[in-house]
């Protein structure tokens, strides 16, 4: 391609994951759609006749390569309901150096850690998907990142379980200084107070397990009204309920092959699966359709053999928020060159 403004050409792979491969740029597609679709490192790289370290350094470039697509095209979404989940993971913990008995025992033991995720009910777009562990500060940074992607004048209704650090992190990020009614003349002026913003809806899904069994389920209304929450919920036939957060957990486990359940594909830094995460993301919200979000055709269209007329338009989560207007392949997205500034910064 020819460059107009420095009179020079370059390859159209530059910037892309593409650039400077000498593999066949097909099998480099099919080897990130297997990670895509939960086969492990090693798998892949049977599979491919090459080594793991290759599948790795494809891994970490194509994560680096979607981190940017994926922040270049989640923004300014119009999510009216928000539902937050953590999920339990496993890791192997490595210790650099020298290390004697007592930390080669700690080094074979499996550290947990957990993968944060919030997702839209109606779009099922996955907005925002993280690791670490269950803490205060990452409860702050998963709420963080959903108020950047939301747009400015979005106030979703926030569905969590019963864990108690989402109240101060939703708090945190959707409140506002409200100054308290002056009561009497006399006496000291009162403080001003954080203080949720008008309209803004929380509820909790309490769950009570006893000998691993899920004997009882209640609900609790943080900010706002029941009467408000169950009216936002109504216009989709839905109560107050984490199950679209909880299915995700289970697509999760079989599309990321570091933290499904009883497998020996166990990462051994966090590093690993993010990178494992970030494809994940990109992969559910732009390549992958949704059953659940196909449209009727407004006239049946004809299939090149000889069966029955398409009478479905496939749809991806990214499609029903309004981001994109067709299903990409997972080729054009790792042939997609990302500018080098975000939307709303300019040049």
């Amino acid at each position: 391609m020819h460059c107009t403004s420095c009179d020079s050409y370059f390859l159209e792979t530059h910037g892309t994951l593409f650039h400077g491969k000498y593999v066949c740029p097909q099998m480099l597609v099919w080897a990130i759609g297997a990670l895509a679709e939960g086969l492990g490192i090693r798998a892949v790289a049977r599979l491919f006749a090459v080594e793991p370290d290759t599948v790795l350094a494809w891994l970490v470039e194509a994560a680096d390569q979607l981190q940017r697509f994926s922040q270049f095209f989640l923004h300014d979404v119009q999510a009216p309901q928000v539902q937050l989940d953590e999920l339990y993971a496993l890791l192997r913990e490595v210790k650099a150096g020298k290390i004697d008995t007592t930390d080669a025992i700690k080094r074979l033991k499996r550290s947990p850690r957990w993968v944060w995720t919030a997702i839209d009910p109606a779009s099922k777009l996955l907005l925002a998907i993280e690791m670490g562990p269950r803490t205060l500060a990452m409860a702050q940074r998963i709420v963080h990142q959903v108020a950047q992607v939301l747009a400015p004048d979005s106030l979703p209704l926030f569905l969590t379980d019963g864990y108690k650090d989402y109240l101060p992190a939703i708090l945190g990020h959707f409140g506002r200084w409200l100054q308290p009614e002056r009561h009497s003349v006399r006496g000291p002026v009162p403080k001003p107070r954080w203080m949720p913003r008008p309209g803004l809806l929380y509820a909790q899904v309490m769950k009570t397990v006893r000998r691993r069994r899920l004997v009882r389920v209640t609900h609790r209304v943080v900010f706002g009204t029941l009467e408000a929450v169950t009216q936002m919920l109504a216009p989709y036939g839905w109560h107050i309920n984490t199950a679209f957060t909880e299915r995700l957990n289970l697509d999760l486990r079989q599309h990321v092959a570091a933290i499904g359940r009883r497998v020996n594909t166990l990462c051994t830094h966090e590093a690993g699966v993010r990178q494992q995460l970030v494809l994940y993301q990109v992969y559910h919200n732009f390549v992958l359709p949704h059953a659940s979000l196909r449209q009727a055709l407004a006239v049946p269209e004809p299939t090149n053999g000889t069966g029955s007329a398409r009478q479905w338009r496939p749809c991806t989560p990214a499609m029903a928020a309004g981001l994109t207007a067709h299903v990409w392949s997972l080729q054009e997205v790792l042939l997609y060159r990302v500018p080098p500034w975000l939307p709303g910064q300019g040049l």
